[in-house]
């Protein structure tokens, strides 16, 4: 037997309800979300929050109380999941797109000392740069290109293997590897 109701679902609006029996059909949207529009579409249909968790695969009625209110106050956005804990991140859109422009800009030799980012590169750049991130790290470069569908194997250019610019007195000097064909093979 299940608790007494404390904060019982309003009523819905027909276009919420095709919402959330779209989003309860998903094949595509996280777990978290179709497990939620599914717990809330059974207690839309009368069932007690117990039964709609066991309805939605879910283990306690509690999380579907609480998940009902929150719909009550918050509408659909209830069924995203938020921040699950920790730090709050503390780079802001800004910080992330001037990480995205400084990956998207093809590095120079003579100002980055690469002709290919990295991430460790990139993440020297960004911190030398006098609008840059002074404390950026590689995991967070690595995760804002990740989020932007950017990965390394996909957007990286190819240098010749064997072959490399060096930086000497006289200029820029490119210098080969004698063994580089037998490293090769």
């Amino acid at each position: 037997m299940s608790r007494r109701e404390t904060d019982p679902l309003r009523t819905l609006a027909d276009a919420e309800v095709a919402a959330l029996v779209q989003s309860a059909r998903s094949q595509s949207a996280p777990a978290a979300e179709v497990a939620r529009a599914k717990a809330l579409l059974a207690v839309h249909s009368g069932l007690d929050y117990q039964k709609a968790a066991a309805a939605a695969g879910r283990l306690s009625g509690d999380a579907v109380s609480r998940l009902v209110s929150r719909f009550n106050r918050e509408g659909l956005v209830a069924l995203r999941p938020r921040h699950g804990g920790g730090p709050e991140p503390k780079y802001t859109a800004p910080d992330r797109e001037r990480s995205l422009r400084e990956a998207s800009r093809s590095p120079t030799p003579e100002r980055d000392g690469t002709a290919t980012w990295s991430l460790s590169m990139l993440r020297n750049a960004l911190r030398s740069a006098p609008d840059g991130l002074p404390n950026v790290s590689t995991w967070t470069i690595w995760r804002v290109l990740h989020e932007a569908g950017i990965t390394f194997q996909r957007t990286r250019t190819w240098c010749p293997t064997g072959t490399a610019q060096r930086v000497r007195e006289s200029g820029i000097v490119a210098t080969t590897d004698p063994d580089s064909e037998a490293k090769k093979n």
